[in-house]
């Protein structure tokens, strides 16, 4: 069963592949609608750390698994251990008891040492996998973020520049005008007066 964040990924995935346009005259940039990737990328920030807490809880019962693990292995090498003694006990037998005793003693310490070696073993692939899953999520959100501000990046250069250009357009148009100061003006008036 995938994550709500692998949901989540794919979610915003489909959305620009199948939702998004291209930009006029360009095959690489798409036209986003802000507030629904917006709203994918907060849910996104928000189930996170989540998932994080979940796989931390995982890679934390590893040290459970290993105290269980070695607390049979002591079980296993105390009860040995008495067997051992049970057998020393009775003097006729004690050659053959010392010798069943070592023998369990050996078996039970690689019994002990092999639950030992597997609980480690499968915890640091858990914590592995754990860290391995989270990067993918944590590049996955970096790419698209990536992608989104050299979007809006190039957006925002593109207004600059139209901006710049009508501004230009509107100084140029103001100087042709020539408009005469207000002194002109008052004596054009009064010569028009005076011929009447």
């Amino acid at each position: 069963m995938s994550s709500r964040i692998e949901q989540i990924i794919e979610e915003i995935e489909e959305y620009i592949d199948r939702d998004c346009k291209f930009q006029p005259l360009s095959t690489t940039k798409i036209i986003v609608n802000k507030e629904h990737l917006d709203e994918l990328l907060r849910e996104l920030r928000m189930k996170t750390p989540d998932e994080i807490k979940r796989y931390q809880k995982i890679i934390s019962n590893r040290d459970a698994i290993i105290a269980d693990a070695q607390a049979k292995a002591d079980a296993m090498i105390e009860e040995a251990q008495l067997q051992t003694t049970e057998l020393v006990s009775e003097h006729e037998i004690m050659q053959q008891a010392y010798s069943q005793a070592n023998e369990i003693v050996t078996q039970a310490s690689a019994q002990a040492q092999e639950i030992v070696d597997n609980a480690t073993e499968d915890a640091n692939a858990i914590r592995l996998g754990a860290i391995q899953y989270t990067d993918d999520l944590l590049a996955n959100a970096e790419s698209i973020i990536g992608h989104t501000l050299d979007s809006y990046t190039t957006k925002y250069d593109g207004l600059i520049n139209s901006l710049q250009e009508c501004y230009d357009v509107v100084r140029t148009n103001r100087a042709e005008l020539e408009v005469p100061p207000e002194d002109d003006q008052e004596y054009s008036q009064q010569d028009i007066s005076d011929n009447m």
